[in-house]
């Protein structure tokens, strides 16, 4: 069943995990493209993406805004109790969702989750709690590959495609 919800982690997912400074102090994050993809697959079957991410910079809300993502939620200290609420406002459980993270912070929700992932170059400690573990690194589409993977296990990820690529 496709789940009802994707939440994902930021740092580490759709960055590489480093912070890069400026002489000045300014914070930049890279992020990869190609999950902007994901989300846009997501929006088309009607399926809410979340960001839900310990850092609390306006570079992801910047983010989340261009691709039209309501659910961002900055500065996140415990992410299975806000799962829990945002969940309760949807009227879904968290076996309904479906979410990406890839360190210590986000196990106690990727273990509490429907689905569960993270990247390839996640601490195996966190890869043997999860249902699936990426082929890719963090930062390089791994939010992509985890929808994808999801979808062609519905058997909705090529009529996804052309309905998305036609657009």
């Amino acid at each position: 069943m496709l789940p009802k919800l994707f939440i994902t982690d930021i740092d580490g997912v759709w960055t590489d995990g480093g912070m890069y400074y400026t002489a000045e102090g300014d914070v930049m994050k890279r992020f990869c493209v190609k999950d902007g993809w994901g989300v846009i697959f997501l929006r088309h079957l009607g399926v809410p993406v979340a960001i839900m991410t310990g850092e609390n910079t306006q570079i992801v809300a910047r983010r989340a805004a261009k691709l039209k993502i309501e659910e961002c939620h900055l500065g996140v200290k415990d992410k299975l109790t806000l799962a829990r609420e945002v969940c309760d406002r949807m009227g879904i459980t968290l076996d309904d969702v479906a979410f990406i993270g890839d360190d210590i912070n986000d196990l106690p929700l990727l273990k509490a989750v429907g689905c569960s992932g993270c990247p390839s170059n996640t601490p195996d400690y966190v890869k043997a709690q999860v249902d699936y573990v990426g082929t890719v690194h963090g930062g390089e589409g791994a939010f992509r590959e985890f929808v994808e993977t999801i979808l062609k296990r519905e058997n909705l990820l090529f009529s996804t495609i052309e309905a998305c690529a036609t657009k």
